[in-house]
């Protein structure tokens, strides 16, 4: 299985040469290729004491937006609304709550203070987003990830009490739908993704998708005011 090594040049290798879904090593987090890997359909994924690895897997998993799937028992609950959303105004709490939440079979977290200091730069530079669920002043969940065209990569989400990360996804699924965003990226699939009503594509599937949402305005900036 090739594994290519990066150099200083922004540039990424063909995302389909990724045979089991590790495609790069090395280089940087920095903006500009943070932003170059998400348009080629990879991302970054490695441990505290690993190397920067970039990944395009062979399966991802993908939601239409305006097509999340919630009980309802959470839709009952939601319609109470017990929770204040609020937009790009807390990314480094999001992403700091995110980073310490104990993952099931995982030991320790990806979200790595490397990773932490490269999103808050993304999102500075208007392209990173979160959505937090505040209850009585106090941020309670809440999810981040990158925009660009008409899609959103899905990163992380966090909850202190029950429901406050699907208010938070329910608000961004209504709210890329009004926008006419055409995808919501979940990057590996796994059940709780499919609970939501993400689909499973292949690869070269996924790429189609993507190259065509690429093509859908871009909404850079702070998502708070609009």
């Amino acid at each position: 299985m090739p594994v290519f090594r990066l150099t200083d040049n922004l540039v990424f290798p063909d995302p389909e040469l990724a045979e089991d879904g590790l495609l790069a090593i090395g280089g940087d987090l920095t903006v500009p290729r943070l932003l170059l890997a998400y348009h080629s359909g990879v991302f970054p994924w490695f441990g505290q004491d690993d190397p920067i690895l970039w990944w395009s897997p062979p399966e991802r998993a993908m939601l239409r937006p305006g097509h999340l799937h919630l009980s309802a028992r959470t839709h009952r609950r939601l319609r109470q609304r017990p929770f204040e959303i609020r937009w790009d105004s807390a990314f480094e709490a999001v992403i700091g709550h995110c980073s310490r939440v104990p993952r099931p079979g995982q030991d320790g977290t990806w979200i790595t203070p490397e990773m932490r200091e490269a999103y808050v730069a993304l999102h500075w530079a208007g392209h990173a987003h979160c959505v937090e669920a505040w209850r009585e002043g106090e941020l309670r969940g809440g999810l981040y990830g990158v925009s660009m065209g008409g899609a959103f990569f899905g990163e992380s989400m966090f909850s202190l009490e029950p429901e406050a990360s699907r208010a938070a996804l329910a608000a961004l699924d209504a709210r890329l739908a009004a926008w006419g965003f055409t995808m919501v990226d979940g990057q590996l699939p796994h059940e709780g993704l499919v609970a939501y009503g993400f689909k499973t594509l292949p690869r070269p599937l996924f790429l189609a998708e993507l190259t065509e949402a690429l093509r859908v305005e871009d909404h850079q900036g702070n998502w708070a005011d609009r």
